[in-house]
């Protein structure tokens, strides 16, 4: 096993990777409703396109990082795609100088060039996770500290975006604020991947990725024959679709329902504490009856979860925070089996296939997750539209009634979605361990 400082390190880079991707994933789309006031399905369009774009990218960068060896290692990747990271991110939440359809193509075009410098720096820093060790307990001690260090950084975009991005820009104006907020991620993020960066260093490259250079082609051959990969990441669509209606509705549903703006910030930022706290729970779990059973556990919580929310009535902004937390407890389980199994997933299809792909891995699993959340925001967006939502306005009681169904009965079903997926994944408790061995013959 790798000594922890280095990992932690290493897993710190995850920290930088959250203060963007929590950004996005909290604030985008209601700095575009209810910051510049675009209509919702309008923003939600633009959500998606850029999500999917996102997924296309995130392979090629997958692929590419399986055939060039850049010079210098991985490391000098992150290094070098830093700054434009950082750049894009902030122009991602730069209002735009046109108005109508010029400036609907301006909000367009700044977040694909973001998306797309993510993928360029992202999918190669995970790629290197299953280079730093090829034990599965440092992999999962990798997963847990990443969890960690992004649920930090979660809670650093939810509590301090607004306030602290509003004293960067010198005012209120929810828009000057965003811009102020991003500003100051992208120094951070800029200066934490340059450091990750410089101190990387590969543990050993394995013979068949030193070998190989898997076509396009043959890569999703391999992948496709791999079932673990494969079960794994249709559950992970599932849960993904499931969890991000939940997530992106929180700020709608404390402004509109419990008329209290302030405390769905705060409630953002206490699911981010909850994370932090739960993954070494989650971690201990795993350990004792492995990956798959606790996406059982962690799907049934939050299966129960909704349950109890769409019998229930919370009428009070305490409650529904109190709410969130718990069902966030459970939601942390379910990312982090996720990222602790997918790159035990590349020896599985090397055994079966005779194939090694690492980088292809990485980025079909972030492809197919951006398509997911590109799914959630439409099933969010539709279903809000349809029940007639308009931003900034008192909303009439159907719409709210149907808002809130669209919360609890999209995740409910793709929470079992989930579940019946994750039946047919083969990774079981020490099933990796037996697959290395078998390696090592």
């Amino acid at each position: 096993m790798i000594r922890r400082p280095r990992l932690l390190l290493f897993a710190f880079g995850d920290f930088a990777f959250n203060l963007y991707w929590q950004g996005l994933m909290l604030f985008l789309l209601f700095y575009y409703t209810d910051a510049l006031g675009l209509p919702v399905a309008t923003a939600a369009a633009i959500y998606t396109i850029a999500t999917i774009w996102d997924g296309g990218v995130n392979f090629a960068a997958g692929t590419l990082a399986d055939r060039w060896r850049p010079l210098g290692g991985h490391g000098r990747v992150l290094m070098l795609g830093a700054i434009p990271l950082g750049l894009t991110f902030v122009l991602t939440y730069l209002p735009p100088a046109l108005d109508g359809a010029g400036g609907i193509a301006l909000v367009l075009g700044g977040h694909l060039l973001f998306r797309t410098a993510y993928a360029a720096v992202n999918i190669p820093y995970l790629a290197m996770s299953a280079r730093i060790s090829s034990d599965s307990r440092d992999r999962a001690f990798i997963a847990g500290a990443r969890m960690v260090f992004g649920t930090l950084a979660w809670v650093a975009v939810a509590r301090g975006t607004i306030p602290i991005g509003g004293w960067i820009a010198g005012t209120a104006v929810p828009a000057r604020a965003y811009l102020g907020a991003a500003a100051l991620s992208a120094a951070i993020g800029t200066a934490i991947l340059l450091i990750v960066g410089a101190s990387y260093r590969v543990a050993a490259e394995p013979e068949a990725a030193a070998k190989q250079r898997p076509s396009i082609r043959a890569a999703l051959r391999s992948m496709a024959a791999n079932r673990a990969f494969v079960s794994l990441n249709l559950a992970m669509m599932a849960m993904i679709v499931a969890t991000s209606i939940l997530g992106k509705s929180v700020l709608y549903y404390f402004k509109y329902f419990l008329h209290d703006a302030a405390a769905g910030q705060a409630a953002l930022g206490w699911m981010g504490v909850m994370s932090g706290l739960a993954v070494p729970a989650w971690m201990l779990l795993q350990r004792s009856i492995g990956g798959r059973s606790s996406w059982f556990v962690a799907a049934g919580l939050c299966i129960l979860g909704l349950v109890l929310f769409g019998g229930l009535r919370i009428g009070s902004a305490t409650g529904m925070q109190l709410y969130l937390v718990a069902m966030q407890a459970a939601i942390v389980g379910l990312h982090f089996v996720f990222w602790a199994m997918l790159p035990n997933t590349i020896e599985y299809g090397e055994r079966t296939t005779g194939l090694r792909v690492e980088g292809a891995v990485f980025g079909m699993a972030a492809l197919l997750q951006r398509v997911a959340i590109g799914a959630a925001t439409l099933i969010l967006g539709f279903g809000f539209g349809s029940a007639g939502y308009v931003a900034n306005a008192e909303q009439q009681t159907a719409t709210l009634a149907t808002m809130r169904w669209t919360i609890v009965v999209a995740p409910l079903g793709f929470f079992l979605l989930s579940c019946l997926a994750m039946a047919f994944n083969p990774l079981g408790r020490g099933a990796h361990a037996r697959i290395l061995q078998m390696m090592r013959r």
